[in-house]
């Protein structure tokens, strides 16, 4: 293995960028520091701001062809929630007990640092890499999701840019840093149901047509039905109802009821199959309905390769484990640069408390974290 990196530098600007409350969509300066930070490197830079969004793209060629390696990263946060339920500021980074606290720590700006210092590291150490090294930052991440990642490789594409492998620094790790590389995800699909009735009085059912009875049957033919059973890769399709809406008052028959459930599903199916299917389940019920859909994302896996064994290698000299490849979780930025035909994973700290009050880090897995990184630089541009 590489001589291990300094945790100062990492935990400098992990702080640096904790510090700044870039609640999405907001950056608060926190992608001009990292742009300067990495001028130093040769890295050359294109802003790509659409709308509220701030993005930015990077890019440091080698000495000669070879792979694009891309690291992907959000700088924006999530709200802090009840600043009394903090043992700390969440916007002022705090170390206690081996750990770094503050909104962002874990999910994911103690990655963004640590790619900053593995990708200065990296070109000092190896000034005749081949390939090229890329960073794709946004601030809407945690947030719609319009104007971030998925403008930026639209744009990527239009200038004939290719990506190759993409890191992404989501917290993938569940127990210890490096335990688990989540190397795909599911897709994520929405559904907004509105049922109809007639409203009435309950002592006239007669007269009304109550929309929660009529509902029932569809519903749970919905939550019991087997979708697909999965794969090698993936768990079977899940179908879950997160919201139900309806009635006025006690003594009023309800004549609406309104729905939403998801769809976390496999590559044993799509979107455009799950959708015929719940129209298919509930016209056969002879309901009256109204059906919206919302995309969030597609499935997306990246199988044995060379960006998975370098990773898989990386966190073996970083780290001493051997980590697993898992698609299990929510939904990241790594589903749009799959589309682009990239290698993706995702690698990054512990994630236990993300998105939490007391949000945290240990604050010796930031210098593992970067050594990982720059050994997949190593195994993968390295001229040697």
């Amino acid at each position: 293995m590489s001589k291990p990196m300094s945790n100062g530098e990492v935990l400098a600007l992990s702080k640096d960028l904790i510090n700044r409350e870039s609640v999405t969509p907001l950056d608060e300066g926190c992608q001009r520091m990292m742009m300067e930070y990495l001028e130093s490197s040769g890295f050359e830079h294109q802003i790509m701001d659409f709308e509220d969004t701030k993005n930015f793209w990077s890019l440091k060629k080698g000495l000669t062809d070879g792979p694009v390696l891309v690291f992907a990263g959000h700088t924006d946060v999530v709200p802090a929630g009840e600043l009394k339920n903090w043992q700390t500021s969440p916007f002022v980074a705090t170390e206690k007990d081996g750990y770094l606290y503050g909104r962002g720590a874990a999910d994911m700006k103690s990655s963004l640092a640590a790619m900053l210092v593995a990708s200065k590291n990296f070109v000092k150490d190896y000034p005749n890499h081949k390939g090229s090294i890329g960073f794709l930052i946004t601030s809407d991440e945690e947030g719609p999701f319009i104007n971030g990642t998925v403008r930026v490789v639209e744009e990527l594409q239009k200038q004939q840019q290719p990506i190759d492998y993409c890191i992404v620094g989501e917290p993938s790790s569940t127990e210890q840093l490096g335990d688990v590389i989540k190397n795909g995800r599911r897709g994520s699909f929405t559904g907004f149901l509105t049922i109809k009735g007639t409203q009435g009085h309950v002592a006239y059912p007669h007269l009304a047509d109550n929309a929660i009875h009529k509902s029932f049957k569809a519903l749970d033919h919905l939550a019991t039905t087997e979708w697909d059973q999965g794969n090698d890769f993936f768990p079977a399709t899940s179908f879950q109802i997160a919201l139900i809406k309806s009635g006025t008052f006690n003594n009023v028959i309800p004549g609406e009821l309104y729905a939403e459930f998801n769809f976390r599903y496999s590559t044993e199916t799509n979107h455009q199959e799950l959708e015929k299917a719940v129209i298919a389940i509930l016209d056969e019920y002879q309901l009256d309905y109204e059906l919206q859909w919302k995309l969030n994302g597609e499935p997306f896996l990246t199988k044995k390769g060379k960006l998975l064994d370098a990773s898989m290698n990386a966190i073996q000299k970083a780290c001493a484990i051997q980590s697993k490849a898992l698609t299990t979780g929510g939904t990241s930025d790594g589903r749009f640069i799959a589309k682009t035909g990239a290698e993706v994973v995702e690698i990054g700290p512990v994630n236990k408390t993300i998105h939490q009050v007391n949000e945290c880090v240990k604050i010796s897995d930031l210098s593992k974290l970067a050594d990982i990184y720059y050994e997949i630089m190593v195994e993968l541009l390295s001229s040697d």
